[in-house]
């Protein structure tokens, strides 16, 4: 048996190996396209169901995922599309076969790009607060691209850099300090 001395010069250190649902390397990527309610950087804001007509008539497969709105720039396939009471909310596949495809993995793997903005026709619209906002009621979704700047600054992917930040993950950290204070403070 150690005694406390030694346990406290020489502490045991135990792991749990734990899997918090990041984007692994098979180019997988998830995020809220839109976000309902919420003014973009031009005023127009998105009414829930906006989206339910033009998803039921073109289906996942007929939205294209691409690069910063370029339609020569497709980079993957939008794997579900769907509204939630949130907005909207997407899971696709990059194409990793592809340069661009591999560029962008590799930004939104190292937090550099998480910007997510739609490219739509407005079918029903209307204008709320003397004008400066318009309320979109029903569009028609053409795609979504992954961009540097989206429009909606709250469109975004859930990524990696930003999943190291979550609480449970800052909690889990900061208790494994507490066991162990020779554990380095992590950086995102």
């Amino acid at each position: 048996m150690r005694s406390f001395a030694a346990a406290i010069a020489a502490p045991e250190i135990r792991t749990v190996p734990a899997a918090f649902g990041l984007p692994g390397t098979d180019g997988v990527i998830t995020g809220y396209a839109s976000l309902f309610e919420r003014a973009d950087l031009a005023g127009d804001v998105v009414a829930p169901g906006a989206f339910a007509a033009s998803l039921a008539r073109r289906g996942v497969g007929g939205v294209r995922l691409l690069w910063q709105h370029d339609p020569r720039e497709p980079i993957g396939t939008w794997l579900e599309i769907a509204e939630d009471r949130h907005g909207l909310r997407v899971t696709g596949r990059l194409q990793l076969d592809v340069a661009r495809g591999r560029e962008a993995f590799s930004l939104v793997s190292a937090g550099v790009l998480d910007g997510l903005s739609i490219g739509f026709r407005t079918v029903r619209a209307v204008r709320e607060r003397r004008g400066a906002v318009r309320r979109l009621l029903e569009v028609d979704l053409w795609e979504i691209s992954l961009v540097t700047f989206p429009m909606q600054p709250d469109a975004r992917l859930v990524t990696p850099a930003a999943a190291g930040t979550a609480p449970v993950v800052r909690a889990i950290r900061a208790a494994a300090r507490r066991l162990d204070p020779r554990l380095p403070e992590h950086r995102t």
